[in-house]
């Protein structure tokens, strides 16, 4: 059933804005969808993390109106397992019904498997389904970024200094309270932060005592710790921060920051409304098509695609926009060639080395049965929060040298790009040459390290990959806009992230 979803009243708790735990105020926000306008200012194709930020603000105009096109539910249902974060990992919401449960093609460098690509499928997408870490970049990597789009309208708002503005404006962080700290052995400069914004950025209550030994671990095998993770050097070993409303341990995602605590007629949300496509007059989008019935709803100014990466270049093609001979093959006919819609696909792939330990864990905790606590929100506000990142030099040593084998491979690199356009080769060589040239000599983190103790008698040290050098593509190869895409992400194409993560690996055996 479709519903639309006006939005409630402001609700405080210990005089800090909270999440509700009665659900009763979002039950009587629900509109009958014949309440449905026909027309709107704009059209946002995705409640998720960033669509629902978009709505919130665009809304803030009170003549400005506004619709947001959902496909999955509202979450209410599983509210308690949303608001608490620890649920992610005892009884998580990823495999069920509020997941898009994609997966990749056959990986020809992992031994041909199928990789899970789990994506949230209600309001709040996939920040009301994961981890609830809230980590921001260093100031060189952001930079880079901002070269990359330079000369394109808006690029200015991408420096590091503006970005890092916006990331204060988002959030009020609260720092941990006094054990925690001391636990963890937690560092942190409250100025690197904001105090005013709509989403929480706090620690867990519990901390297991095996933190303790985190940084003092990783100065050990030459990872420095850092005193202030927040302030544009990223690089390093922390417990950061994660969005976490401290004032009842619950989770701050976009539907409780932006969407629960207002009350604006001019917004309207309507869940259970997968987008069909976007119909254009020429050029311009005039309407959205909706539902398996296919409603239409007219559009006055804008459509927003805000549909992830894998919801949004699928909209796009679906709808005749991207590579020609993808939509083709698909049987859509082109509106606008765009050839770089679903190229440049990147994942950061992860493994782990698994140590046995008669320690207490998190996963102890919640296996024993007996144990009250494990049912508490302050128990259940912990997600594992004890991470590092390692420059090239703390995983091949010789960073310059490593930079020049990457950059010895780039037309290699590129010769393998799945198009034969001259724009999209050049624009996988810009991203290439960035991340080697820009990013491979600095301290910029190539690996992420992290501490898991979600499994009873097992301690997880995961070493992700931060920036693949391996680029792979998405595509839509039906015209049912309901089929899923294909998802290649082309894993371990270049050796350099082999090299990369098995490095990564060997020092999460150290550690």
């Amino acid at each position: 059933m479709r519903r639309i979803v006006q939005l409630s009243p402001l609700l405080f708790v210990g005089g800090v804005v909270g999440l509700a735990f009665d659900h009763t105020l979002v039950s009587r926000a629900m509109i009958n969808p014949s309440s449905l306008s026909d027309q709107y200012d704009f059209v946002i194709v995705g409640g998720g993390l960033a669509g629902l930020v978009l709505a919130s603000r665009l809304s803030e105009d009170s003549s400005t109106t506004v619709l947001v096109l959902e496909a999955g539910g509202t979450g209410e249902e599983v509210a308690d397992t949303i608001n608490h974060p620890g649920r992610a990992y005892y009884a998580g919401l990823v495999n069920s019904d509020y997941d898009w449960k994609w997966t990749s093609v056959p990986q020809p460098n992992v031994k041909d498997r199928t990789m899970a690509w789990p994506g949230g499928r209600l309001l709040g997408g996939s920040s009301a389904i994961n981890g609830c870490y809230l980590v921001r970049p260093s100031a060189v990597e952001v930079d880079a970024w901002h070269e990359l789009v330079s000369g394109l309208d808006g690029a200015d708002n991408w420096t590091s200094e503006r970005f890092f503005a916006a990331m204060d404006k988002s959030e009020t962080f609260t720092p941990p309270l006094q054990d925690i700290q001391t636990i963890g052995n937690i560092q942190y400069v409250a100025s690197s932060h904001g105090s005013s914004g709509p989403l929480h950025a706090s620690y867990p209550a519990y901390l297991p005592q095996v933190v303790n030994h985190w940084t003092g671990t990783l100065a050990n095998v030459g990872i420095h710790a850092s005193s202030d993770p927040s302030d544009g050097d990223a690089s390093g070993a922390y417990v950061t921060t994660m969005t976490i409303n401290p004032t009842n341990w619950t989770r701050s995602y976009s539907k409780s920051a932006y969407i629960d605590p207002f009350y604006r007629p001019n917004l309207h949300i309507l869940t259970d409304s997968p987008v069909a496509r976007i119909v254009f007059s020429g050029t311009k989008a005039t309407s959205v098509e909706y539902g398996q019935d296919r409603h239409t709803v007219n559009v006055a100014k804008e459509v927003i695609v805000s549909a992830g990466p894998i919801g949004s270049p699928s909209t796009l093609m679906r709808s005749g926009v991207g590579p020609k001979d993808v939509l083709d093959a698909a049987g859509v006919s082109t509106v606008v060639e765009l050839p770089g819609v679903g190229q440049h696909l990147q994942d950061h792939l992860a493994s782990g080395v698994v140590f046995t330990t008669e320690a207490e864990t998190a996963g102890s905790v919640n296996a024993n049965t007996t144990n009250t606590y494990s049912t508490t929100p302050e128990f259940l506000s912990y997600v594992n929060p004890a991470i590092a990142y390692a420059n090239t030099a703390d995983l091949v040593g010789d960073a310059a040298s490593f930079r020049d084998e990457v950059m010895a491979r780039l037309d290699t690199s590129a010769a393998q790009v799945p198009s034969s356009d001259s724009s999209v080769i050049a624009g996988f060589k810009a991203v290439y040459t960035a991340s080697a040239e820009k990013l491979l000599t600095t301290t910029s983190g190539q690996m992420e390290l992290l501490l898991a103790l979600n499994s009873p008698g097992a301690i997880t040290v995961q070493a992700a990959l931060q920036r693949p050098f391996s680029h792979g593509r998405l595509y839509i190869n039906s015209s049912n806009p309901f089929d899923p895409p294909v998802i290649d992400p082309a894993y371990m194409a270049n050796p350099a992230d082999l090299t990369m993560l098995r490095e990564g690996l060997k020092l999460a055996r150290k550690i």
